[in-house]
């Protein structure tokens, strides 16, 4: 998904007009993505989407490699436009507010940020970024705001890098302070894109239970994890949205939709699906 946070050329930003930020009561979805086709270079990559991310939910997005999950997640983090389709994010229609200004109101980690922020700032300055949504120290940060910064690194077990370089980090500290960084606007919506890739073990494990302790704050966002990986799906996740070939398998509570039945048809292969002790998820092929 190394192309997620890169803009493209057909990216629409500013419209003609409604540039405020408009008002969300409890009723407004967090997201509503209605995709009829998402085509790049003559081919379909999605179809027949329609996606309700409602307050109080958190979601999986699941599916095999090509089945469209980056291009879906682009849309929703204000990236991207279906071909055809409507889509209303945070209470903002697509084509009548600025995706730039909107950008700024979804927390985003994913892998093509890391490579973009200087290897020589520290930890905590690479966390103060995530208040402008750029990359890079843009202005002098105030007293309040560099204290935000360690308790949003405290959060995540990181406080202790906060004045170490980005460069000299692990791979798991360095998606700490991406994660801490995300969450430090206080954001509606947290977006993570494959957020355990490249960990090891411990570290994956570590990392799941810090996003567990966030998703019990009462401010936490809603949050949006994608992961090829049923293991990597945290009990907090309420609820799951499965793609195969561009198209939806299934979506609804994650445990309706994590199934043998579902999961055999998205990978093409007989699939065992089992709930773990620990409310975690395994799968095992039962074919080649």
């Amino acid at each position: 998904m190394a192309g997620l946070c890169t803009r493209t050329a057909g990216t629409r930003n500013r419209p003609p007009s409604h540039g405020s930020i408009g008002l969300m009561t409890q009723a407004t979805p967090v997201a509503r993505v209605e995709v009829g086709s998402f085509r790049r270079d003559g081919v379909d990559i999605l179809r027949d989407l329609r996606w309700t991310i409602s307050k109080g939910e958190h979601w999986a997005l699941l599916g095999p490699n090509g089945s469209g999950k980056t291009s879906l997640l682009r849309i929703l983090a204000a990236y991207e436009w279906p071909t055809q389709g409507e889509v209303e994010v945070l209470g903002e229609r697509f084509g009548r507010f600025d995706l730039r200004e909107l950008r700024k109101r979804i927390g985003l980690v994913c892998a093509a940020l890391e490579p973009r922020f200087p290897e020589w700032d520290e930890a905590r300055y690479i966390v103060l970024s995530g208040l402008d949504a750029a990359i890079g120290r843009s202005r002098k940060f105030g007293a309040e705001e560099e204290r935000s910064a360690l308790a949003a690194l405290e959060a995540v077990s990181a406080g202790h890098i906060a004045r170490r370089p980005f460069g000299v980090l692990s791979q798991g500290e360095r998606q700490r302070v991406l994660i801490a960084r995300a969450f430090l606007p206080a954001p509606p919506l947290l977006v993570l894109d494959e957020p355990c890739e490249g960990l090891d073990p411990l570290a994956r494990e570590r990392l799941l239970a810090d996003l567990a302790r966030f998703a019990a704050r009462p401010d936490a966002p809603t949050m949006v994890l994608v992961t090829h990986h049923l293991e990597e799906i945290p009990p907090f996740v309420s609820h799951a949205l499965l793609l195969a070939t561009g198209a939806e398998v299934a979506k609804g509570p994650v445990g309706e939709v994590v199934t043998d039945a579902h999961l055999s048809r998205a990978f093409g292969v007989p699939c065992e699906v089992k709930l773990e002790p620990s409310r975690r998820y395994s799968l095992r092929f039962r074919g080649p």
